[in-house]
């Protein structure tokens, strides 16, 4: 049976909530009478000069409190934070990442989402069949935007073979009654070879340009094939050929687009670039780097802030040796990069290691999914310096977890090595290859490199036994896998 109203987790201290005696565990029921059935109501009906809630207490008691010309957050945050429950995908897509995991990882990996409100709220890619007339009379009505919307082609009768799902035709009508409203709309194409590309793709593009202001973008991305496909349906990398076929299409259309409306409107991911061996476009053809979530000018956007932040620094004749591990995707520019802070920096020695993905299989290059255990296999042998730097994005959101569930703090025991993490930032790249972090940056020493009075401070000292017995059974468990693995 479901619980009535919406359980109360955190009450900002000094907010208007907390003022008005709210607390965590009482229950919201309504706002202005209506009820609400997801962070969208939550949001649309307090944002009102006078409001009316309807607050049930953990003794049972309802209060019900008018505020008037708040414009301003309540200042409360709720056990489950889109105030409803997730919807998962209704689709089986032939590409799906997520069908293509090795077993035995953590739950929340297998779990597909296509839920809508992560679109405003996270900025997820949506296939839109799983939304009902109502949900799009919500956005309209709310006037929620940018909507981003998963195509993947246009023609209807390929996108429910490609999703698998016989309305997915129908619901790209959606698209439609969102232009029509006027709802800001950014578009996905994950191409996938000899199915919608080519001459697919030449109508996917014509046929959204007519959503033009509205629909302010669309990317271009290459399907990623793990090594775990068996039973899957058969899919082909993309060759260097079909990448300059690709990218032609696309600049093509960008040249015809831009003097119409001002900006490129479709793009190609980064990694089409790389794989055709072209240079990145120029920073303009990206239209403000609108897709650089979808990786489209991610590298051009790193080069640039790099070469800015070097052009302001000079020689400080310090000495240091250091390396960073990246994925083959970026592994070109990062050693670019590396060779010329050397240069301006010549008492600087920074290795750069390209890591293969042999979790996922080689065919997967992007430093995102490279797992703290083929970092381990293929670093413990190489000389790593005094430091080793890693991208953020090797990293689960908020935590120091790879996809495999190693911490850094184990990779680091692993390697002996202090590992600093990297921000997305060319300012940040450059500053954390020059100085090691400040201790409230994200900063992991491990446990045998540092000074056991400072990292232990203010235990007492059975808590430092114990502490130390444990550091010392993580390192014998990671070395295990370690030597599983290979």
């Amino acid at each position: 049976m479901k619980q009535r109203g919406h359980v109360i987790k955190e009450v900002e201290e000094g907010s208007i909530a907390w003022q008005m005696e709210l607390e965590p565990g009482d229950r919201l029921i309504s706002i202005n009478g209506h009820q609400i059935e997801d962070v969208f109501d939550y949001q649309f009906y307090t944002d009102n000069e006078k409001i009316t809630l309807l607050v049930e207490k953990k003794n049972g008691e309802e209060w019900e409190m008018d505020i008037s010309n708040h414009r301003m957050d309540l200042g409360l945050t709720f056990e489950n934070g889109l105030m409803s429950e997730y919807r998962s995908c209704r689709n089986k897509c032939i590409f799906c990442f997520i069908d293509q995991m090795p077993p035995g990882m953590r739950e929340t990996l297998y779990f597909k989402d296509d839920d809508s409100r992560l679109s405003f709220l996270q900025g997820n890619y949506i296939t839109l069949t799983n939304m009902s007339d109502r949900d799009i009379e919500r956005i309209i009505q709310f006037k929620l935007a940018p909507i981003n919307i998963s195509v993947q082609t246009m023609n209807p009768e390929l996108r429910c073979k490609m999703l698998n799902n016989r309305f997915a035709g129908d619901a790209l009508k959606k698209i439609d009654r969102l232009y029509e409203a006027g709802i800001e709309m950014n578009g996905q194409i994950v191409l996938c070879k000899g199915i919608n590309d080519g001459e697919e793709l030449e109508r996917s593009i014509r046929e959204l340009s007519r959503y033009l202001p509205h629909m302010q973008s669309v990317s271009v991305v290459p399907v990623g094939l793990s090594k775990y496909r068996d039973g899957l349906y058969p899919l082909e990398p993309f060759t260097k050929e079909d990448a300059e076929k690709t990218i032609a299409i696309i600049e093509k259309w960008q040249k015809k687009l831009y003097p119409l409306y001002g900006f490129h409107f479709i793009h190609a991911s980064d990694e089409f670039y790389l794989l055709a061996e072209r240079e990145m476009p120029e920073e303009e053809r990206y239209d403000g780097y609108i897709q650089l979530e979808n990786g489209v000018g991610m590298l051009r956007l790193l080069n640039n802030e790099v070469m800015e932040a070097l052009e302001e620094l000079e020689d400080d004749g310090l000495t240091e040796t250091i390396s960073i591990a990246t994925g083959k995707l970026a592994y070109p520019f990062i050693r670019r990069f590396a060779q010329a802070i050397e240069e301006k920096f010549p008492g600087r020695t920074i290795h750069v290691y390209q890591i293969r993905n042999d979790f996922f299989g080689e065919m997967i290059t992007v430093s995102g999914l490279i797992t703290g255990i083929d970092l381990m296999k293929q670093l413990k042998d190489v000389p790593l310096g005094e430091r080793l730097l890693l991208p953020i994005n090797m990293l689960r959101s908020g935590e120091e977890v790879f996809l495999d569930d190693i911490t850094v703090t184990e990779l680091q025991n692993a390697l002996q090595v202090t590992v600093n993490i990297v921000k997305s930032s060319g300012q940040d790249f450059v500053d954390t290859v020059l100085y090691p972090l400040e201790e409230e940056d994200t900063h992991y020493p491990p446990y045998e490199l540092s000074q056991m009075p400072m990292v232990y401070e203010g235990e007492a000292e059975e808590d430092l036994d114990e502490t130390l017995e444990e550091d010392a059974e993580s390192y014998d468990a990671v070395k295990g896998m370690v030597e599983k693995y290979e």
